[in-house]
């Protein structure tokens, strides 16, 4: 098997679709010898910050001399984004050997309840931790946590970014709803801290960590002080990502000891591609790309755009997937820009750029509008701009990577983001 034909592998798995329940991935991970009781966790669920809250974790004990495993999702150009081991992506020889003894694996079990990408993905990275004896893996969940793959483990703490209205179709269409999925990563006796602050969503949180003996950090009790004023991940949520890090690394002290100067340099080191991103070009030209695709997250965007870029006469590319709230986060970013160019996401489940443009026209009568076939053929338009914004999707984000030449090029590998979404 060739690196190619592992990658064509996991995406033929994309075919099983993405299922809510525990029953296919504890099978694998006990056919694989429960690679999982070999490590130790901390478990991050939420609706936005998990990847960067992963970040600072894993770069903060990294600095404190661990070796350290990092599990996220979505990659942004290349599969093996997902699995790093001291931000060291994982080799293409160790995905073509994993995926394997995984296929071996996964043929024993009956067609209609085949593992799905992220059950095979996930039992294949606790497997990678393993056997390069992690000393800490951080530990991301997919979607939700109750149901989510990843709820397989135990950790030594949990993590809860923030509770906001994203996936709804899938994880409930309220805020409890969502916090009751959320919160479904909680132990019992595990001590659990949270950056949520919305009063019914942290009630529900408050209300299973007492059920479960666990103990609970509000974001609230930390000290902000001891979050750095200057970080390499911009905007004023990510001091709140900080700080909810610094919690949890407050709840392990006596387990895992870490210095003051090792939670400093942890956080003024840390690096999250795709998030504020700001590139500077050679001609002076500034791209800043955001990720933001839910409404929350355009919501952060615009406050930090407003703060760190006043004045701005501003470019938005914009590209967003059809399954979210497009209407409303076109209604956030539009009034930020003089000229809005809409765009396809590379995916099956792209929102017509036709209808985003309607709805930024709506929100931002005075812009100048434009339909683009393609996001190269948006990068030219606004060739001249001095500073443009890229947002409405992590996909968008990973193919600008790519077209702006800081990443080599992954088509195919990026088309494994692409799923179905679980049944109920």
């Amino acid at each position: 098997m060739t690196y190619s034909e592992a990658i064509q592998y996991l995406y033929g798995l994309r075919l099983f679709g993405a299922k809510l329940g525990l029953d296919n991935t504890v099978k694998l991970a006990a056919l694989a010898g429960h690679p999982e009781r070999k490590l130790r966790f901390i478990h991050v669920a939420g609706t936005n910050g998990k990847g960067s809250t992963c970040a600072m974790l894993e770069s903060i004990y990294r600095q404190a001399g661990l070796r350290t495993g990092l599990f996220t999702s979505p990659h942004l150009v290349s599969f093996r984004e997902r699995i790093q081991i001291g931000r060291e992506l994982i080799p293409e020889a160790d995905v073509v050997r994993l995926v394997e003894k995984f296929r071996a694996l996964a043929a024993e079990f009956p067609k209609e309840h085949h593992p799905t990408f992220f059950e095979v993905l996930t039992v294949m990275a606790l497997d990678y931790f393993a056997e390069n004896r992690c000393d800490l893996v951080i530990w991301e969940t997919g979607l939700g946590g109750r149901l989510d793959a990843t709820n397989i483990v135990t950790p030594l703490a949990c993590a809860i970014t923030n509770i906001a209205l994203d996936h709804q179709q899938w994880l409930g269409d309220t805020l409890e709803k969502i916090a009751f999925e959320k919160a479904g990563i909680i132990k019992p006796g595990v001590p659990v801290a949270t950056a949520a602050d919305e009063p019914d969503a942290a009630m529900v949180i408050r209300n299973i960590a007492n059920q479960k003996k666990a103990p609970l950090t509000i974001l609230g009790a930390i000290p902000p002080r001891r979050v750095p004023d200057v970080m390499p991940l911009r905007g004023k949520h990510q001091k709140r990502n900080a700080a909810l890090a610094l919690g949890v690394v407050n709840l392990l002290q006596k387990i895992i000891p870490v210095s003051s100067k090792q939670i400093q340099a942890g956080l003024q080191q840390v690096q999250w591609p795709g998030r504020l991103q700001l590139l500077e070009q050679p001609d002076g030209r500034e791209i800043l790309l955001d990720g933001a695709h839910n409404i929350a997250g355009a919501t952060v965007l615009r406050e930090s755009i407003e703060k760190d870029f006043p004045g701005e006469k501003r470019s938005v590319i914009l590209g967003i997937l059809g399954d979210k709230d497009w209407r409303q986060i076109c209604g956030i970013l539009a009034p930020l820009a003089s000229q809005i160019l809409t765009v396809p996401v590379s995916s099956q489940r792209t929102a017509n750029p036709d209808e985003l443009t309607e709805a930024c026209r709506v929100a931002n009568p005075l812009a100048k509008i434009s339909v683009c076939q393609s996001l190269n053929e948006a990068l030219q338009e606004a060739a001249a701009d001095k500073f443009v914004i890229i947002t409405g999707s992590l996909y968008l984000i990973g193919e600008a990577l790519e077209a702006l030449g800081f990443y080599p090029s992954a088509k195919s590998e990026r088309e494994l983001n692409e799923w179905s979404g679980p049944g109920r």
